[in-house]
């Protein structure tokens, strides 16, 4: 798990260094990276250019499918509500990721989303991979915007 939480890091500071904040996500399947992305809403206006978001776009292209049955999306910070909608709807097996969203207006939403008995697919979530380097890149981040 760390391995892939490290490039996710990787794709963070990609982001960082064009000014957008710094998350990134990489997208596992039978243990081989299938997508790598990280954020770009500021750079191209768009509103759902979060990292997950573009990396479900990558690994759904490369396989040729939008299910992404049995992959796993590694994630510098906790997804928020789209994207935990999207990991969902792409049928990804398990989320990892590294930081909590502790700015976040409900702390237990993300559970709530990906593990709903109304939707037919379950996402396996861990929290806290490599969470303080995940979170240090993110507060450095915002200490330089302030």
């Amino acid at each position: 798990m760390q391995n892939f939480m490290k490039i996710a890091l990787k794709e963070a500071k990609k982001a960082q260094k064009i000014d957008e904040v710094p998350i990134g996500a990489v997208i596992v399947l039978n243990g081989k990276i299938l997508a790598k992305a990280y954020n770009k809403r500021n750079s191209t206006k768009i509103a759902t250019h979060h990292a997950e978001i573009l990396a479900i776009e990558k690994a759904c292209k490369k396989i040729g499918d939008w299910r992404l049955e049995n992959a796993e999306i590694f994630v510098t910070l906790e997804p928020c509500p789209m994207c935990a909608g999207a990991i969902s709807n792409a049928r990804i097996k398990k989320l990892v990721f590294g930081a909590y969203d502790t700015n976040g207006i409900n702390q237990n939403l993300l559970y709530e989303i990906l593990n709903d008995t109304r939707l037919n697919h379950k996402v396996e979530v861990v929290g806290g991979v490599l969470e303080e380097e995940c979170k240090q890149l993110l507060t450095d981040f915002f200490k330089k915007k302030r």
